[in-house]
């Protein structure tokens, strides 16, 4: 499958970086641009005294949190999913077990 090429500017806090994307990816990389757009706006909202880098190193500490959450739910799920399938298989076993 020939994946088209797209040229796209992102704009994070007032500057803008070109990227070269996959079309089909490029409402994935303006909705991620977008957030972290307005953390950057809630960051400078609340901490008005502080300098860009401040505020910018809030905000991908904040993006890195949100995702070690998210894997973390995930690894969870993917856990909890485990379990029932092994359950199901036990319990599956045991009915064969007591047909004999």
């Amino acid at each position: 499958m020939d994946t088209k090429k797209l040229k796209i500017n992102i704009r994070i806090d007032g500057r803008t970086y070109p990227l070269t994307i996959n079309s089909e990816d490029e409402e994935k990389y303006r909705k991620a641009a977008k957030n972290v757009n307005d953390l950057v706006r809630k960051f400078r909202e609340q901490f008005v005294d502080r300098d860009t880098n401040d505020i910018l190193a809030m905000t991908a500490f904040q993006v890195a949190l949100n995702s070690l959450d998210l894997h973390q739910r995930e690894d969870k799920t993917l856990f909890i999913g485990g379990l029932k399938n092994l359950n199901d298989d036990i319990a599956d076993f045991l009915k064969e077990k007591g047909r004999k």
